[in-house]
């Protein structure tokens, strides 16, 4: 491709970070959708299921699997909320705190790769242009909304 577009960018860029986290993660028998959401939950807390998916940008059947998976090999467990019994509170269990550390460990490798071969100045203009990037999505100001 000639003239590259912002959206290739993004995605080849996008799937090569998701290819170097699963490769790094495999290491360790987990998968980098397992390590984002480790490091997701509040360590101390919990997080409240409803607002685990959001928080990661995740769709809820997505999100599921993934706790579902992360539940049976013992790095999470499922508590009754105590404000509202009708929710759940996802719980890292110990050996969930262990393999949290070992993500972020991965994560804080990879951003100081980053930051010693990028300059501060050049990061905070990569930080802008992607903040711009979702308000422009998240405000829905890139495709005329009245095309439906």
């Amino acid at each position: 491709m000639k003239d590259r577009t912002i959206d290739y960018i993004l995605r080849t860029t996008w799937l090569a970070v998701q290819k170097m986290y699963n490769e790094e993660a495999s290491k360790f028998e987990s998968t980098m959708a397992t390590g984002f959401t480790l490091l997701s939950i509040d360590r101390d807390k919990g997080t409240a299921s409803t607002s685990l998916g959001p928080k990661m940008g995740m769709e809820a059947t997505s999100l599921s699997r993934i706790l579902k998976t992360m539940e049976a090999k013992g790095l999470i467990e499922r508590r009754p909320n105590p404000e509202d019994g009708r929710g759940v509170i996802i719980h890292l269990t110990d050996f969930g705190l262990e393999k949290r550390e070992d993500s972020k460990e991965r994560v804080l490798i990879f951003n100081e790769a980053i930051k010693k071969n990028i300059s501060e100045e050049k990061l905070n203009h990569f930080y802008e242009v992607a903040d711009v990037i979702n308000e422009l999505i998240s405000n829905k100001k890139i495709y005329d909304q009245n095309d439906k």
